[in-house]
């Protein structure tokens, strides 16, 4: 009896101790939660997170607030347990947040990239948005290409064929619609005065893509030097908050309506919102954030509306100029174009 019962005692003790191995090992997975949302009109560690230091800014009485996914990385069996249990939190494939390919700084280094993109493509559409557009220029012209000695250096192509050039893409675009040897009408202007050029265009030399023999690039002339401040944020996902942030503090006009407004989404050069990752989360921050009305992307919406917050309407965004509506919608008393699953 004596030997039976130090028997199971040993295998109760190598049980716990298995078990206790179990509960600390660490996990192939990784666990999602609400993280902190910045108010883009305010400052963040008393640093104010847009700053403009050339040009007249306005105050707002309301917020813009992006809003942020924390990912904990090391994740052990209690904890993955506590997220599976939680509302709030995701537990998801460890893959999913750090490919396998890469290592976690790469990862860091690669959402540092994408903040910073974000960024300069926020200002790129909200200066467009109050009245700077992007201009398209010619930086080289090919030797013995069709706008040698009809184009300059420096000139900027407003035109093709009467259609107005708005982004940079669309001039090869039209020059390829047409066959080789086309002759096409280029507006331009040089040196403050517009002009015209009629350049038939030609093949390349390695293949028959009718050209123009430029190469382009694009500039957008402001009074404004703009720089924002924000420090342990990475990806793109605060572009369209950032966006709407730079319009607010430029214009005279109080965008915010004195309502606290949170939202997220990637920009692009043109304006369109792009879908995100962790919106489950990033509704709940907002909520505990005490935002009234929330951005979501178009292709965020139908799991935005599996995963909504009672009492948080959300409005469906797919371009700066659909944010800016719903804004004006929201704050005028209205209610703004709602998600739909479809």
């Amino acid at each position: 009896m004596r030997r039976r019962g130090v028997t199971v005692i040993l295998g109760a003790l190598i049980t716990a101790l298995l078990a206790a191995g179990v509960m600390v090992a660490p996990l192939p997975y990784v666990v999602l939660k609400p993280g902190p949302t910045v108010n883009t009109l305010g400052s963040d560690n008393g640093t104010e997170v847009i700053q403009v230091k050339k040009g007249e800014t306005s105050t707002s009485a309301g917020q813009l607030r992006l809003t942020t996914v924390n990912v904990q990385s090391k994740v052990e069996l209690v904890w993955a347990i506590e997220g599976w249990l939680s509302g709030e939190d995701a537990v998801v494939p460890k893959e999913l947040i750090y490919p396998p390919n890469q290592t976690v700084k790469q990862v860091q280094e690669q959402n540092a990239q994408e903040w910073k993109a974000s960024q300069t493509s926020a200002e790129t559409v909200a200066l467009r948005e109050l009245g700077y557009p992007v201009l398209t220029f010619v930086d080289k012209i090919t030797s013995g290409g069709a706008a040698e000695g009809k184009l300059a250096v420096g000139d900027v192509i407003t035109a093709i064929d009467g259609t107005k050039i708005e982004r940079p893409e669309q001039i090869s675009e039209l020059v390829r619609a047409k066959p080789v040897g086309t002759t096409l009408t280029v507006s331009y202007e040089r040196d403050g005065k517009d002009a015209t050029a009629q350049i038939a265009t030609k093949a390349a030399a390695d293949d028959d893509t009718p050209r123009l023999g430029i190469e382009i690039d694009t500039k957008q002339p402001n009074p404004f030097d703009i720089e924002i401040d924000l420090e342990k944020i990475g990806g793109p996902s605060a572009g369209l908050m950032f966006s709407l942030g730079i319009i607010d503090k430029l214009k005279p006009e109080d965008l915010t309506g004195g309502k606290i407004i949170a939202g997220t989404g990637t920009i692009d050069d043109n304006g369109n919102v792009g879908p995100i990752g962790g919106i489950p989360q990033k509704l709940v921050g907002a909520d505990k954030a005490g935002a009234e009305l929330f951005l979501v992307p178009k292709d965020n919406c139908a799991e935005a509306l599996r995963n909504a917050v009672p009492g948080l309407p959300m409005a469906e965004v797919a371009t700066v100029d659909d944010a800016l509506a719903a804004l004006a919608t929201f704050t005028s008393g209205g209610t703004p174009k709602p998600c739909s699953a479809s």
